[in-house]
């Protein structure tokens, strides 16, 4: 073998080495995803507990934790109803 040849293979080898250490972190790393912990409600158990911030100013939230307030607001923002007045059913359906 000549010295180009040589050269050419410890360089594949080193790369190889390199792309199998990269794969292996990756796979034992795992899917991880990096959260603000103040903006992370789902996992707070505090935040189920807590009165809704905007309890003060909108009558709607009075009695609603702040994780409850933070689903309301997601809902409002994409239009479900919030009643069953505001659904396309029949009243009568809903009366017990």
């Amino acid at each position: 073998m000549d010295k180009r040849t040589k050269q050419n293979l410890l360089y594949a080898c080193a790369a190889g080495a390199c792309a199998f250490v990269v794969a292996r972190l990756f796979k034992k790393k795992g899917k991880q995803y990096w959260v603000y912990p103040d903006h992370d409600l789902h996992n707070s158990k505090t935040a189920d507990v807590r009165e809704s911030p905007n309890a003060a100013e909108d009558h709607a939230e009075i009695g609603l934790t702040e994780l409850d307030s933070a689903y309301r607001s997601e809902w409002v923002s994409m239009g479900y109803p919030q009643t069953y007045h505001e659904l396309d059913y029949d009243g009568e359906k809903w009366k017990k």
